[in-house]
């Protein structure tokens, strides 16, 4: 027999171990049974959070491409650089655009040559002309005039292609994103894209849905926590609320825009790192409360179950306002009194 144990004995530790898993889960079961939900009254400040979540944006953020298309004569950026307000960027090759404007400047100085000679010889002399020979001579005049002005407006038209082969930025920023960082090569109008975001205007964007946003006002102080920083918080300040729903989203949500205090203004925060922000939409301070699920009703009204001299006892009690979880009590019970499920 003793041999057949030896030779058994991963059998017997197997046994037993069934047998200790039996009885653990039988004691478990009957403690869990007799166990009661007991709750200690107390006073505390109740409050209705609402929590929204959102991401990084900025205000001051721009997407710059050439107007016309042609070829990349020079960049003078790449991404990471800080530009100033106005700063030009890139530009296309203009030696064909000025070309252009010198043969329009041309244009424009032969008209207004030939104007002033046809004002000498009609103009001046219209009062030695007959009537009919007079009014030719004014629509010829006007008719040089008006070659005259498109010549002008050829010029300025020019011009302006002369200016827009020129990109320039008008925010102050970093540079996020260069679509054609190497000049040479010839570009459409989509195909040399430049992104700058100013961080100095970065702000938390969150959005609310129709049932919560009425609970919000602009100037609302919240508590703001980041997911790249989860052990610090920081306060945001509401500065805007959408009047329209905000579009590409499932349901009507409205974006409310919050300032960031000083301190995670100077945290290394970048655009769609994520947060959350709580704010406080009710509130009422040292209340006596119990949590919802102790307050039981009778055809009498609201009862809780309390404790006294061990002893205990259906008590009926006034509620007051709920708040998530928890409901103020006006009377019945007491501060250190303990109530039962």
């Amino acid at each position: 027999m003793i041999n057949f144990l030896k030779k058994r004995w991963y059998l017997i530790l197997i046994i037993a171990a069934i047998v200790s898993f039996v009885f653990y889960k039988n004691n478990s079961s009957k403690a869990i049974k007799n166990k009661v939900d007991s709750y200690k009254v107390k006073r505390e400040d109740l409050k209705e959070v609402l929590s929204l979540s959102g991401e990084i944006n900025a205000e001051e953020k721009v997407s710059l491409k050439f107007q016309t298309s042609g070829r990349l004569a020079w960049i003078g950026v790449k991404e990471g650089d800080y530009v100033k307000k106005y700063q030009v960027i890139a530009s296309l090759d203009q030696r064909d655009l000025k070309n252009r404007l010198q043969k329009h400047l041309n244009t424009f100085t032969s008209q207004r040559l030939t104007f002033d000679q046809t004002k000498d010889d009609y103009w001046n002399k219209q009062y030695d002309l007959s009537e009919s020979i007079r009014k030719s001579a004014e629509r010829t005049l006007q008719d040089s005039q008006y070659d005259l002005n498109n010549a002008v407006l050829d010029v300025e038209l020019q011009s302006l292609t002369v200016e827009y082969a020129n990109l320039w930025t008008p925010i102050e920023g970093i540079v996020t994103r260069v679509d054609t960082p190497f000049a040479g090569v010839n570009i459409t109008p989509s195909g040399a894209e430049f992104e700058i975001v100013n961080p100095e205007t970065i702000y938390l964007s969150v959005t609310a849905e129709q049932l919560d946003v009425v609970f919000l006002e602009k100037g609302m102080t919240g508590e703001v926590v980041f997911d790249s920083y989860p052990d610090e918080t920081f306060s945001g300040n509401i500065s805007y609320i959408s009047f329209i729903p905000k579009i590409g989203e499932t349901g009507t949500v409205y974006e409310i825009k919050l300032s960031l205090d000083e301190a995670a203004q100077k945290l290394p925060l970048k655009l769609a790192m994520t947060g959350d922000v709580s704010f406080i939409t009710r509130e009422k301070p040292n209340v006596l409360s119990v949590p919802l699920k102790f307050i039981k009703k009778d055809n009498k009204g609201n009862y809780v179950v309390r404790e006294r001299k061990g002893k205990k006892e259906k008590i009926y009690v006034k509620r007051g306002e709920e708040f998530d979880s928890k409901v103020e009590v006006k009377n019945g019970v007491e501060v250190g009194d303990i109530i039962y499920d």
